[in-house]
This record gives structure tokens, sequence and C-alpha cells, in this order.
């Protein structure tokens, strides 16, 4: 039986947001648990149960364009700033001061901007695979399409008439099917060279394949001999989910990438709050390797590697990962 927390809504910076909530109201500062893509807050679903067990405060949030929560038409509605203020809002409507932002794959990207853009709100930070990097000197799509080319997975997102959405919604359950999966055996990831991992922390070898559109679409599940991460029932939350709400609204955030990199040319981007950076040994798009020199722009960061994962962390290890989050917490912040 999955064990979750009643849904709860929250109007949030011109939205409705639906979020998760567990723990005592006493516990300070709680956690903010920010899912990746193609998420959504159940993919919290342990760490909510053992954290709160434990006795610290969590909050979970379907961010914008995700489940529960609201999924704005226009494009821009997702950029940078929209993202982090819901979080924001979501603190005032909680009445809570400070947080520590937890955040995995895309919700890591937005956890590190938290303290660059709210430093007063933000108590520490936990980036999960994500790590933080310096803003990029170019475009950070045409530094993708140089590297990767046009069948990168993101670059093949910024084109119009949404046809990887399309893609992916057209058999939900295949597309979860090939995306929860513990990855084969595979070897040290290459370290991003160039210019630098050029956005939330891509750091990917070149030789990858990562056109996920055309990989969805020929997927056999039949003939595919990685291991699934999830039960049946766990399943079915994450089809029935976006058979509603589709994959547009969490697409739209790789379709702000050049908006928010051009608006980002006057913020620090120094982190200046305890953080902690967990890694995945197999993470073949947001490697270790991607986090090296992390500590020049984070001074006050603790690393640590979870062997044995691949990118779907706090899903594929939630005892390891709920057990560092909760010992840092506590060691950090008492």
């Amino acid at each position: 039986m999955i064990d979750m927390p009643p849904l709860q809504y929250a109007e949030v910076n011109g939205i409705r947001m639906g979020f998760y909530e567990a723990g005592p109201k006493s516990d300070t500062p709680p956690l903010v648990l920010c899912h990746g893509w193609p998420e959504i807050a159940f993919s919290w679903r342990h760490q909510i149960k053992t954290l709160s067990d434990a006795g610290i405060r969590v909050i979970a949030p379907d961010q914008r364009g995700y489940g529960a929560t609201d999924r704005p038409e226009a494009i821009e509605a997702y950029s940078i700033e929209n993202l982090t203020a819901d979080l924001i809002g979501l603190l005032d409507h909680l009445k809570i001061d400070k947080a520590i932002f937890v955040g995995h794959d895309w919700g890591g990207f937005i956890v590190w901007q938290m303290p660059l853009r709210y430093p007063d709100r933000v108590a520490g930070v936990i980036g999960v695979n994500t790590p933080h990097t310096p803003r990029t000197a170019r475009d950070p799509i045409a530094i993708l399409r140089e590297r990767y080319g046009d069948h990168l997975y993101i670059v093949q997102f910024q084109q119009p008439g949404h046809k990887p959405d399309q893609i992916f919604a057209a058999d939900v359950e295949k597309t979860f099917d090939f995306f929860m999966r513990r990855p084969m055996p595979i070897k040290k990831p290459v370290a991003a060279s160039g210019e630098g991992p050029p956005a939330a922390g891509l750091g990917a070898s070149p030789k990858l394949n990562m056109a996920f559109p055309q990989m969805v679409a020929g997927y056999d599940p039949k003939v595919d001999p990685r291991e699934k991460i999830l039960s049946s029932e766990e399943m079915r939350v994450f089809v029935d989910t976006f058979t509603a709400s589709g994959f547009t609204g969490g697409i739209n955030w790789y379709r702000n990438m050049t908006r928010n990199w051009e608006r980002s040319a006057d913020i620090d981007h120094t982190v200046r709050v305890p953080s902690l950076m967990i890694m995945a040994e197999n993470d073949a798009v947001l490697p270790p390797s991607a986090c090296d020199g992390m500590e020049t722009i984070v001074p006050d960061l603790e690393k640590y590697l979870v062997r044995d994962s691949g990118h779907w962390t706090q899903q594929e290890k939630p005892d390891e990962v709920s057990a560092k989050i909760l010992e840092w917490r506590r060691r950090r912040f008492g």
C-alpha cells in the first residue's frame, strides 16, 4: 500500500499548487522536496514517510505544470523566476520563514537557484544528482546543440509544435516503462569538457544516445533487460497523473533555458548556505564528474556518493538517500 499524506492546495504566485505535508509543524527548518522531470511529488514518497516518522517536517509540492498543480498555457510562465517564486509563495502560505530546499533533476536546478534569489528564505540546500554550476559563457541550448547535436532531447524540446510532448503522451505507460528503470552496468561517465556542464549540471558523455522521444517511440518493454524501479501500483500513479496532465507543462521548463540564461547575467552564483550534494554513481545524464569544482561556488559543501544507483536516486536507493538527508539535517541544524 502506498503511504502518502493528504493532498492540500495553496494559492501561490497566481496559480493553485497541490502539495503534501507531513511531520511536526514545530520542526524547523522544514524540508521542501522538489521533484524533477518527468516526475511529481510522489517521487519523494519514501523520503516523506521516513523523514516525517523521524520527526522532520517535510513539504513536497507538485510543481508548476505537474500533477495537481495548475498548468499555464504560456511558455514564459515556466521561467526560473516563476518556478522559484512558486516555492516562496508556498512558504508564505504555510507561514514558514526559512526552509531547506531539496531537489532532484530539474528540482535540483531550482533549489540551487533559491539562495541566489531569496537568500533570506533559505536555510540550506540539498542537491540530488543535479550540481550547481557557474553561468555558461554562451546560450546553453547553443552549447548543447554543438556538443550533442539536434537529436538531444533538450534540443528537441525547443522545437515548435510540441512533437516530443505528443510522442510521450501517445502511450504514457510505455513512456514511464522506458524511463523508470535501473541502468545497465556502464563505464564511468566521461567528464564534461570544453565550456563545462552547460545546464542543470549536464555532464553526460557525447557518445550517449539521448534522443528520448525517438527512443520512446521505438521502445519495446518486452525486450528491455533493465530492472524496473516501480511496483505496478506505483507505476499506475505516474501513468494516471501524466495521462491527465500531459507532458507539456514540465517540458516548458526546458523551453525557458535560453530565457533563464539571458536573465541571470547579473546574479551572483555563489551559494552561501550549508549545502549537501548527493551524487549517483551510474547516472549517465548527471554523473558525479559534473560536480567537480562545485566548492568554488558552494563554499560550505559536503558531497556524498550513492553507489550502484542510476538517475532516479531517491526511488532507486530510498533508504540510503533518506538516511543521508536525515543525518546531515540533524548534524547541521539540530
